[in-house]
């Protein structure tokens, strides 16, 4: 079977998670880049990322990257790709592209000039003037960086952030994968407590008890390369098997909580959405009510930003009430997302360490305040001896 250069794509600041879940699924990063990672597989490599990535936004197929400073050559370039290959007579080649720093700066020409040299390429095989388009989708992506071009074949179609579930979401949702890799870079592990005092719409909490119970992330969607020719259905149908077979029912503990009780009915429809309602306990309180007398417990949580200028003393406030709250729980890690740059002020409190991510086009930090990690359970078993 053929071997593919393949890229997940994430937000930035999130790669090193992308790289190790690549790792965990066996296949051998090859380089990391700003907000992609490539790696090497086969089609049950891209049916497998695609099915299993958490905190990447698509699985690309990288197809060629050559310079690209005029016309000619990203005419030339793109032409000079075995399309034919990949994308039967009938498939509808979708372009989509972006450039940064590049003569080639008109995105719309780069499309364009890109689509005339895919059929001119295609004509190869085919031997015709005109394809009706009218089969399984294929999106191209161009991009052109300091005059480099890139050609890509999207294998995901929505983002991989379009787990399914989340029919119901509140007025500022955070991305799945972002809570996704929230709940990685929280060192959360479902033997210990996890609460979230801000819940909304509750992903946070369902990425969580997802990750705890190994349910695929793309087990319920679609995806773009799923009505390709090339990659069988049986192969497909293997996969997704293997998903319901890696499935496990784990005992955990996740509170969901907020103070809107609309926003928590949808919350609750998205765990049951998920398969995982019977993980998370939701309750309607405001944040002055959240205390717990379990010991070495988790908050990962996304409050208020306070974007308007008319919420931000009203945000500044809510984040001193979370220093008291949380300085309560000196047993317990805590790991909350802002936009606000000054929240240490507020809070009362540094951070162990700040780390700079996105959620969406938004920048945030991420303040991480670790606390000690659970004693270890001694066996009861005796050594083996020697």
């Amino acid at each position: 079977m053929s071997l593919f250069e393949l890229t997940a794509t994430c937000a930035f600041g999130i790669e090193a998670i992308v790289a190790d879940e690549l790792k965990k699924l066996g296949y051998e990063k090859t380089s990391v880049e700003n907000g992609r990672v490539n790696f090497r597989g086969d089609y049950s490599a891209i049916i497998r990322s695609n099915l299993w990535l958490r905190c990447s936004d698509r699985v690309h197929i990288k197809l060629v990257e050559f310079p690209a400073s005029d016309w000619d050559e990203l005419f030339d370039g793109t032409k000079k790709v075995s399309w034919e290959n990949f994308i039967p007579a009938n498939g509808m080649m979708h372009v989509v592209g972006r450039s940064v720093k590049s003569r080639l700066h008109s995105v719309p020409d780069c499309q364009s000039i890109v689509k005339k040299a895919v059929i001119e390429g295609m004509k190869r095989k085919y031997r015709q003037e005109r394809f009706p388009e009218d089969g399984p989708v294929y999106k191209i992506e161009i991009s052109v960086l300091n005059d480099i071009a890139t050609l890509s074949l999207d294998t995901s179609g929505d983002g991989l952030n379009r787990r399914g579930y989340r029919q119901q979401q509140g007025e500022a949702p955070l991305k799945e994968t972002l809570a996704a890799a929230l709940v990685y870079l929280g060192r959360w592990k479902p033997e210990r407590m996890l609460a979230d005092p801000f819940c909304g719409s509750g992903t946070i909490p369902v990425e969580a008890a997802m990750m705890a119970a190994d349910i695929a992330p793309g087990i319920k969607r679609r995806f773009s390369a799923e009505s390709w020719p090339d990659i069988k259905a049986e192969l497909w149908n293997t996969c997704r098997e293997e998903c319901a077979d890696l499935r496990k029912t784990v005992k955990t503990e996740i509170h969901a909580s907020d103070i809107n009780g609309d926003v928590l009915r949808y919350a609750a429809k998205n765990a049951l959405n998920a398969g995982v309602e019977e993980m998370i306990i939701f309750q309607k309180k405001p944040l002055s009510e959240f205390s717990s007398r379990r010991e070495y417990g988790c908050i990962i949580c996304n409050p208020p930003y306070g974007e308007r200028l008319s919420q931000q003393r009203e945000v500044e406030n809510l984040y001193r009430d979370m220093g008291r709250v949380f300085g309560k729980l000196e047993t317990w890690s805590q790991f909350i997302l802002t936009a606000r740059e000054d929240f240490e002020k507020f809070f009362g409190r540094k951070a162990t360490k700040n780390r700079k991510l996105y959620n969406g086009k938004i920048k945030t930090h991420l303040y991480q305040y670790f606390g000690p990690l659970p004693p270890r359970i001694k066996s009861e078993q005796p050594p083996d001896s020697v």
